[in-house]
């Protein structure tokens, strides 16, 4: 293994190895900006309120996910091209979270095979879908996920288009030659290789090929033609949570998209409270964004997760070292969450709860 850093110290090495353009596609933000700090700064609003005198001689951070078991309430949430930070992609990482017992969102953007990936995974896989205009190449890939054993689909709901983002327009970004997303038909993606000077090739593809019509009845028709349970990915409301489980949705991501979507919008963590008081158990509720520390997952499942996603660290780690260093990127989240439990005073996953917080 990599030898263990802190997540900002993976950081600034990727910065050093990774170019220019491709640095700012995976770290920039849309608009102004102004969540991709947003989201740090509402974790740091919350303090952990520690119990005295509990016996924490043996913590336990396992927990499961839609009957799919983890060493610890942490996946990888959704990210396309991880072959920009290693030549091996999405096989490194899925080796990665087989070591660790993480679970690995995969996206319909991947440069690796779906099948590749699998046969690479010694943990669960869950499959990220956008709603395309052509909804036979979506059909394609779920049929694919099935038989490669992945265990639910995680349908982007933020995204009817991809927002300005303007170090991607700066930059006149498109997908490099050499990396592609290989599960897709290449017609359905040539418009994100096709680089012009102030334009982002990846927006220009959202808006050919992203379903903006998309509504909530339209989930029916995904469902009927797959068993695999369905999450959510990109709720931020109470409303929106509810109508996910009046349309009979299995889990639900609480994200703002890495703040590459709506900016200005509310901060994962802050909508999360309002989210899974209105679920109330019904199904599993993920944080998504900003994770950058052990404690964060702690927060997150006082204020009602199940369990977070991390989505950049894993990138950082890959462009560090491959495999190795996402896997110690992963690791390094596990012992401070396991060191965070013990000095809570709460030894099991289900010990957190409302208690354990106070906000400044």
């Amino acid at each position: 293994m990599a030898v263990t850093m802190a997540l900002h110290e993976y950081e600034a090495a990727a910065r050093q190895r990774l170019s220019g353009p491709v640095w700012d596609f995976l770290a920039g933000g849309s608009g102004t900006e102004s969540m991709l700090s947003a989201g740090r700064e509402a974790l740091d609003r919350i303090r952990l309120r520690p119990r005295c005198l509990v016996d924490v001689s043996a913590c336990d951070p396992a927990t499961s996910l839609l009957g799919a078991p983890l060493a610890a309430p942490l996946g990888i949430a959704p990210m396309a091209y991880h072959r920009l930070a290693d030549p091996e992609g999405e096989v490194a990482t899925a080796r990665a979270a087989g070591e660790t017992g993480t679970l690995f969102t995969v996206s319909m953007f991947a440069s690796r095979t779906l099948e590749d990936i699998a046969a690479a995974a010694t943990g669960p896989l869950w499959l990220q879908l956008y709603w395309l205009k052509r909804r036979a190449p979506m059909l394609e890939l779920v049929r694919r996920a099935e038989d490669a054993g992945y265990r639910a689909l995680v349908l982007t709901v933020d995204a009817p288009r991809v927002a300005h983002r303007p170090r991607d327009t700066r930059n006149g970004f498109a997908v490099p030659d050499g990396i592609r997303a290989v599960n897709i038909d290449p017609s359905v993606m040539s418009a994100s290789h096709a680089g012009e000077a102030g334009a982002s090739a990846i927006a220009r593809h959202s808006r050919e090929q992203f379903d903006a019509s998309l509504t909530w009845e339209d989930l029916a028709w995904l469902c009927e033609r797959t068993a695999l349970p369905l999450v959510l990915k990109g709720v931020l409301t109470g409303e929106d949570a509810a109508l996910a489980l009046k349309y009979g949705v299995d889990a639900l991501v609480v994200s703002n998209h890495g703040g590459r979507q709506l900016d200005f919008a509310q901060p994962a963590a802050e909508a999360l409270p309002e989210i899974a008081e209105v679920v109330s158990g019904r199904c599993p509720v993920i944080l998504d964004g900003a994770v950058r520390h052990g404690a964060d997952i702690a927060k997150a499942l006082c204020l009602g997760a199940d369990s977070v996603f991390i989505g950049r660290p894993v990138l950082w780690g890959l462009a560090h070292s491959g495999r190795a260093g996402a896997a110690a990127v992963l690791h390094t989240l596990v012992a401070e969450f396991d060191e965070v439990m013990a000095l809570m005073g709460t030894p099991r996953v289900q010990d957190f709860g409302p208690s354990g917080v106070t906000r400044r």
